[in-house]
Order: C-alpha cells, then structure tokens, then sequence
C-alpha cells in the first residue's frame, strides 16, 4: 500500500492542545464495523457497550518526565534528549538534538549532577548516551525532567502535564510518551466498567520511539518498526484468555496482545519482550475484538493500525466526519470506539 493511502486533511485547529476539566467527558465515536456506521456518545458512555465476558485491557506503563534540556560544555550551544529506553545499568536509547552535533563522545550537561557522553549512534537522531553515576537516577530525573508532551501541543509542559499526560491506573515507569487512549478513564468510570460485568487486564508496553518515528517509505510495506518493552503478567493472561471479548484500550495495548497471540499460536502467554509488530491492513487480529482509541495522524502507523482493524474505507469515512462533527485530535483529544 501507498503512504498517501492514509492521508486525510486535518486543520490544525483540529488539534487539541489541553485536557478538558473532566476526563471522561471526552466525545466518543462509535464506529460499527459490520454495518459501517457510527454513532455520537460521550466517553463516560462507554460502559453501556461492556458486559459480562469483556475483558477491558489496558496498558499501565507510567511517563517518565523523559524530556531532558541541556547544553553541550565546555561553552556550547544547546542540546535536548527524549529518552527512550534503557539499554544498559546507566545508558539509555535517546532521540537528540541537534543530532549533528551530538556524535559520538559529546558530552550533554543537563542540570546539577546529571550529566552523560554519547557513546552510540543510530538512525534518525537516535544515541546511546551513557549518564554519569548519580544515586538515585529515576529521583533525580523527576526533578529535572519535563514531560514529554508530544510537538503537535504547542505549550510548554506544566504542573498539569504532569498529571493529566498520565492514565489514573498508570503504575510501571518506562514510557516517552502516554499511551492516550487511556487518557480518559476516571476511576469512577473504572468502577463504572466493573459495574456492567466487565473484567479488566492490566499489561504493560513502554511507549518508545515508534510513536514519534514518522514512516518515510513510500511504500508501507517497506517501514520498519522500532522495538518497544511489553510484558503480561499471569494474571492478566489468564483474564484475556478466558474471555469472550478482548476490548483493547489503545494502539499500544493491541500491538502487545497480537504480538502475544501470534507467539503463543492464538493464545496470550504471560512474559516480557520486545515487540516490533507492525499491524496495517491485511493483518488477522488474533485476540483483539474491539478497540478504544484517539483519533491519530494522518499517514502515520497508529491510523494504520486502526484501519487494519476497522478497513481503510470506513475508517477514513469515520475520520473525515469526525473532522467535519468538530471532534478533538490527538493526545488531549476525543477517542473512537470499534465494535
């Protein structure tokens, strides 16, 4: 398939740049893939589309505030990184900038003891930086890191930011980015989905660089995927298997349970590894039957996903009137359900 495939015309005051007040009060496509209609609910609605032998998976990774600010000594200019992942006991995968000037051996002074030396380098702006020792690393990131907010939100982080560019049920750090469909459950509506008879999963995907990696292949088939963490505990595996319905709360939750799923022959195998998996039209989606999910860029494989599961048609059909109803794009924006 073609990259201009899933293109679709956005204006930019689509984009949500806050949160509302309240979480749940975000609109809600309903999209109906066996009729190919949709319908216009609220958020908060969503109950009313579970029961008894759903299982609600969400993914739980927590942001790290993974947005360092610094500069490049002795007198240099200035120098960011996103960091991305750990590859190491002190060095971390990280999208820099400006990349030409952050080879290998540069040191980045970031703030009062922190500080690190590039020691490897990839593609598309991508390093290896190696951070001095320090005694609590995730301590002192907390402290001088910023949220990682994505560049489409044209404001700097705030204090805000920092708790609503995270889910309530949010537990295991590791992310560079939210996973946003979560964005919009209170623990209310929780209680609410519990209510209707619903099971809920917990797993986990730290959100990495194939969230920020734009596909510049003419040719989608021809994108290759950064690898992401995933992990499922027993616990949740064995809810996901058992039920009759898997609703996956965001692109992130589904590519962790079809990974999953084709390793395990159809059945979701408690573990943890890495990911890569790359779903686009054409794909079987093994455990995943119903999706949650924002409404996302064009062209890019988030919007591919979402095709794969819903077709390409109907889901730019939905998209293009989401636009026109005024629905809200993005991170801070309105969410689709799949049925």
């Amino acid at each position: 398939m073609k990259l201009s495939d899933f293109h679709f015309d956005l204006p930019e005051a689509s984009i949500a740049q806050y949160p509302l007040e309240d979480r749940s009060a975000s609109r809600l496509l309903v999209v109906d893939r066996s009729s190919g209609r949709w319908e216009h609910r609220s958020f908060r609605d969503l109950p009313e589309y579970l029961g008894p032998g759903d299982c609600l998976v969400v993914n739980d990774s927590r942001v790290l505030p993974a947005r360092l600010i610094g500069s490049r000594p002795p007198g240099g200019g200035s120098a960011e990184a996103l960091l991305l992942k750990p590859v190491g006991a002190s060095r971390w995968e990280a999208l820099v900038r400006p990349a030409k000037k952050l080879k290998t051996g540069a040191r980045i002074q970031f703030a009062d003891r922190l500080s690190a030396t590039v020691v490897g380098e990839g593609e598309r702006g991508v390093r290896v930086l190696e951070f001095e020792p320090v005694d609590d690393f995730f301590e002192r990131l907390d402290q001088v890191g910023r949220v990682p907010l994505p560049p489409y939100i044209r404001h700097d982080d705030s204090k805000e930011d920092r708790l609503r560019y995270q889910t309530v049920y949010a537990r295991t750090p590791g992310s560079a980015a939210a996973p946003t469909a979560g964005l919009h459950f209170t623990p209310e509506l929780l209680k609410s989905v519990e209510a209707a008879g619903a099971e809920r999963a917990q797993i986990t995907l730290h959100v990495g660089l194939g969230t920020f990696q734009p596909v510049q292949e003419d040719e989608v088939e021809d994108h290759k995927m950064h690898s992401e963490v995933f992990e499922i505990s027993e616990e949740a595996a064995a809810k996901i298997n058992n039920a009759k319905r898997v609703v996956a709360v965001g692109t992130t939750s589904t590519r962790t349970l079809e990974h999953a799923a084709r390793q395990g022959g159809g059945v979701v195998a408690p573990g943890a590894g890495d990911t890569d998996i790359f779903l686009r039209p054409g794909a079987e989606f093994l455990r995943v039957g119903a999706l949650v999910t924002n409404f996302h860029l064009p062209e890019s494989t988030l919007i591919m996903l979402v095709a794969a599961f819903a077709g390409l048609e109907l889901t730019l059909d939905a998209y293009r009137h989401a636009v026109r109803e005024g629905y809200r794009f993005y991170s801070y924006g309105d969410a689709m359900l799949i049925i």
